[in-house]
């Protein structure tokens, strides 16, 4: 009897694991089927589980045709949602070349902090002492309301160039930088209550670097908006998708220069928009043969995920890469340390595929918003 429960309760996982790893690639921007591309991690270790299930099952009852059938289906699982994890590790290529000796000797560096201080956190005090401590030359903080304006105001005074939207509802971003911006400005690329934040950074002995610090919105979000008749819904990826393609063709317009683009993408480091993103934009990103740095939540460790980024353009290498603590957000902020390296020559242009591919994410996106009355 316990062994055909057992049995029953292996191919019910096996099932489960197969469908939701295949979800995914349903190319469909609602929010229950984007989710499942973040839980990779999390669900390797249930495959892995229920490997452990399947061999407890074939030692106790005889292993048989069908214990071989589950092996097959949970090995391929297991492969594919790796596939997805492993570049992510110390076994994969760096993406983004580790600074020389020689190199930092010669070159000037800069350190960038990406933070999401979460709009319902009151620790205003110990946030700002760890700004103060981590002494980034950029702090892009994200959800800063009224509150956050009025804890942060010393900011002012260590900063001289500041640029962004204060907002409640979690939905402002506000740049600090001690580097000179050039031609900064706030932009609505989709959606009215989304802004992002573009501007040249004048780095000392490197030059003029592009910036976008960009903060889209979270699939799955319950979300009013003025035609929801006053209800509450959950707001699918088409929003979140379009203003990253909008981003990425922003940088492949402009590939001469060097670009930063950082911010919380509320997308895993793995997932099939960020790839596109990727693709289209030829930006790089460090966590790639280093390490996950998974970013939110920071209360559940088993219940993690990459969705803090700060992706950087050919041009760069890595002095420092880590993530520190904000007492009282759900996320953990990215600081990332770098210099100069030689530029190659603008990359060529994206794949039509990839191109077609971002141009209805793009349509779905700016439909979405107008469909919630909130299109910029």
């Amino acid at each position: 009897m316990l062994l055909n429960i057992l049995l029953w309760v292996v191919r019910g996982l096996t099932l489960a694991l197969i469908t939701v790893s295949l979800l995914p690639e349903i190319p469909s921007g609602h929010w229950a089927i984007r989710l499942w591309e973040f839980p990779r991690l999390q669900l390797s270790l249930v495959i892995a589980v229920t490997l452990l299930l399947l061999t407890l099952h074939a030692w106790l009852a005889r292993a048989r045709k069908e214990h071989a059938v589950l092996l097959v289906a949970l090995l391929a699982t297991g492969a594919w949602q790796g596939s997805h994890i492993l570049p992510f590790t110390p076994v994969w290529p760096d993406e983004v070349a580790e600074a020389s000796a020689q190199t930092l000797s010669n070159q000037s560096t800069f350190k960038i902090m990406t933070a999401n201080l979460d709009f319902q956190n009151d620790r205003y005090e110990e946030a700002l002492e760890v700004i103060k401590r981590e002494d980034p030359d950029i702090a892009l903080l994200i959800e800063v309301d009224s509150g956050w304006e009025d804890g942060l105001a010393p900011l002012d005074e260590l900063y001289e160039y500041r640029e962004g939207d204060v907002r409640g509802e979690g939905l402002g971003i506000v740049v600090w930088s001690r580097i000179p911006l050039q031609n900064a400005r706030v932009e609505h690329l989709v959606s009215e209550r989304r802004a992002s934040i573009f501007a040249t950074l004048d780095v000392p002995g490197i030059g003029p670097v592009r910036y976008a610090g960009i903060h889209p919105v979270p699939p799955g979000l319950k979300e009013r908006t003025p035609n929801d008749g006053g209800e509450t819904e959950r707001r699918n990826s088409r929003e979140r998708d379009a203003e990253l393609m909008l981003v990425a063709e922003r940088v492949a317009e402009d590939a001469d220069n060097r670009w930063i683009v950082t911010g919380d993408f509320n997308d895993a480091a793995w997932s099939n928009t960020t790839r596109l993103f990727k693709e289209l934009s030829e930006l790089k990103d460090p966590r790639r043969g280093r390490g996950l740095l998974s970013t939110y939540h920071t209360e559940y460790p088993l219940w993690r995920y990459p969705i803090d980024h700060m992706f950087v353009s050919d041009g760069f290498e890595l002095v420092e890469l880590d993530r520190v603590t904000i007492e009282g957000s759900d996320h953990f902020a990215i600081t990332t340390t770098l210099t100069a390296a030689a530029k190659d020559q603008a990359p060529p242009d994206a794949p039509q595929e990839a191109q077609q591919d971002a141009d209805e994410l793009i349509e779905e996106g700016a439909k979405d918003a107008s469909e919630q009355g909130v299109s910029s």
